[in-house]
């Protein structure tokens, strides 16, 4: 048998194993590769403790009136308008009288500043770059020329007869 917690496919044995609601000749097999494998036994512990909560677990009795009251209270909220309803939740905040005044006095101070802060210009659009691709010799030739040029300029700055000012 295959690992069923390696396999989705047969992941589905082993919670079935857990519950109770296995075939006894599959449930042999799997009991077979659980004395073999210790992560499935694991699982399988795990959720046989988890069953076993479940089913020691008892809900609490409704109360008799229970389902009056909760219709009751359905209800009177449906004749409630709807703006009542959305109000609701934001209402208690806006009862104190210095939270009006302090948000209209926060507006006033962004919106100032806002107002005094200058414009900055637009950023130029960047110019592309452009990439292109080079043989090795065109980069040797290149950096020949570029060396060649710079001996010139060099030549050229010792043979220059000094400039008279006047």
């Amino acid at each position: 048998m295959r690992c069923p917690i390696e396999t989705q496919a047969t992941s589905e044995v082993l919670l079935a194993y857990c519950a109770r609601r296995l075939d006894p000749g599959t449930a042999a097999v799997l009991e077979a590769h659980l004395t073999s494998c210790p992560a499935c036994r694991e699982f399988a512990r795990g959720q046989r403790t988890v069953w076993e909560a479940l089913d020691a677990w008892e809900a609490m009795p409704v109360p008799p009136g229970f389902d009056r009251s909760l219709y009751r209270r359905i209800e009177e909220e449906a004749r409630v308008p709807w703006w009542q309803r959305a109000w609701r939740p934001v209402g208690p905040a806006l009862v104190h009288r210095g939270l009006p005044v302090a948000a209209a006095a926060c507006l006033l101070v962004v919106a100032g500043a806002l107002l005094e802060t200058p414009r900055r210009a637009a950023p130029p659009e960047s110019t592309a770059v452009r990439v292109e691709s080079v043989q090795p010799d065109q980069v040797e030739r290149t950096l020949e020329d570029m060396e060649l040029l710079a001996n010139f300029n060099q030549e050229v700055r010792t043979q220059a007869p000094p400039s008279n000012s006047m």
